[in-house]
């Protein structure tokens, strides 16, 4: 009796490689389940809201739980000794997806490393996830308004235009809107590292929160630079001294991990 031949098995998948894509598919039906990063935690000091590490996982982990994926943060350090928390999604038929964040730490005791891996916990997975932060309240349309249309004050108007103009006149004439938010944030990170004193770094933010807002608003990733710039230049002069007026380094962004 002769055997027929066969034609390949269609019933499940697979890459080039032979593996399953199932681990694809149920990434896909995940992340149309995941809700958005709500800015729901409060800072006073920046008087503003933001998406910490416990809220980004509210949004993704049930629905990766739900199709078979487990997460998980090893760290461990490369080839070159820099130290990294990689973010992993590993699903239930053994194929995981991965990404890695550096570790930069701002403080060096044990308070600064554990806010490093915060802070890298929760932009790897917001970036392997592919979500982003939603502002948790309507209202915030009216503050952003507001904020688009500031009511000038022409004694510093002056000043404001001069430095926004030293900062555009080192770009090309034709530099994309892009361009123009990364050298904005450049300089204003610069320009934490010029006070010497927590309420210095303070007012520098004070003075350019428009563009801050705006970065915000249409940039979250170099907002998030700056909130670390800015976190990790209060902890530099809090190694310096005790008293410069600020609130505890808990109290800056990342720095909670619900339990």
């Amino acid at each position: 009796m002769t055997d027929i031949p066969r034609g390949p098995d269609t019933s499940t998948p697979r890459s080039a490689e032979g593996k399953t894509m199932d681990h694809i598919k149920a990434f896909i039906a995940a992340q149309k389940d995941m809700e958005p990063a709500r800015k729901a935690a409060n800072n006073p000091h920046f008087k503003s809201k933001y998406a910490d590490l416990a809220t980004v996982q509210d949004a993704c982990f049930p629905a990766l739980h739900a199709h078979g994926f487990m997460v998980n943060y090893p760290h461990a350090f490369d080839d070159a000794g820099n130290e990294y928390v990689e973010t992993r999604f590993t699903h239930e038929s053994g194929e995981s997806f991965s990404t890695r964040v550096k570790l930069i730490i701002g403080k060096n005791d044990m308070q600064g490393y554990g806010s490093a891996i915060t802070y890298a916990r929760r932009y790897g997975l917001m970036s392997l996830a592919g979500i982003a932060p939603e502002d948790d309240d309507g209202n915030d349309a009216v503050k952003r308004k507001r904020a688009e249309d500031p009511k000038p004050n022409p004694a510093s108007e002056g000043l404001k235009d001069a430095w926004k103009a030293g900062v555009l006149d080192s770009l090309p004439e034709n530099a994309t809107e892009r361009q123009k938010a990364e050298a904005f944030a450049a300089q204003i990170e610069a320009d934490f590292a010029k006070p010497k004193t927590g309420p210095g770094v303070n007012g520098v933010w004070e003075k350019r929160k428009d563009i801050i807002d705006y970065l915000a608003r249409k940039h979250d990733d170099l907002h998030q630079n700056l909130l670390d710039a800015f976190s990790s230049r209060i902890r530099e002069i809090e190694g310096e001294t005790d008293d410069f007026g600020l609130p505890p380094v808990d109290d800056f962004p990342g720095d909670r991990v619900r339990a």
